[in-house]
């Protein structure tokens, strides 16, 4: 039988009250309030927290304050760069490239609900995971909806809403984001 963390990364209904991934959230919780609240000037103390919460292949930089879920479902190429107010609920999987930079503000999320509502009610929740490929700026107040794949060499306009999976080497934006052009 799986457990809850189990079928919450395999992308099936689970309980997100269950213990251990209230714990787990809890700790992710913590390190963030920590980063979240060191002075600016206190570079290598914010490095050494992230570091304890999401995967790096490389340099990074994240603006405080930044949110997640559990860090761990994270990964993140070389060069990457989130501006302030970055959102990222990690219920599943995020796959972030080389070389991309999130504009303020912008919102990652795995999770979803049943639409049904006496299916939400009962409390059941699911996760898709989410990538992102290289060199891929993502403008401000945009928000990364669960199962998103973004391709390479992608511009998302600020405000986008990301519903669906954006092909290689476009500019994409709007409500729900689409491509605009290629480049």
């Amino acid at each position: 039988m799986k457990s809850e963390k189990e079928k919450m990364l395999a992308g099936d209904f689970y309980n997100a009250g269950d213990e251990e991934l209230v714990k787990e959230r809890d700790f992710a919780r913590d390190l963030t309030f920590q980063f979240n609240y060191t002075k600016p000037s206190e570079k290598e103390r914010r490095q050494e927290l992230l570091k304890q919460l999401i995967v790096t292949k490389g340099s990074f930089y994240i603006e405080a304050p930044f949110n997640c879920d559990y860090g761990y479902n994270i990964e993140v190429g070389e060069n990457f760069y989130a501006n302030y107010g970055c959102t990222i609920l990690d219920v599943n999987k995020v796959k972030i490239g080389d070389n991309v930079l999130l504009a303020p503000n912008v919102q990652i999320y795995t999770a979803a609900h049943p639409t049904d509502p006496m299916e939400r009610l009962s409390g059941k929740e699911y996760a898709k995971p989410i990538a992102i490929g290289n060199n891929v700026w993502i403008g401000g107040g945009s928000i990364i909806c669960p199962g998103v794949k973004i391709g390479d060499n992608v511009t998302i306009g600020a405000g986008s809403v990301v519903t669906k999976d954006i092909p290689d080497n476009v500019i994409a934006a709007g409500n729900p984001c689409r491509v605009i052009r290629s480049i």
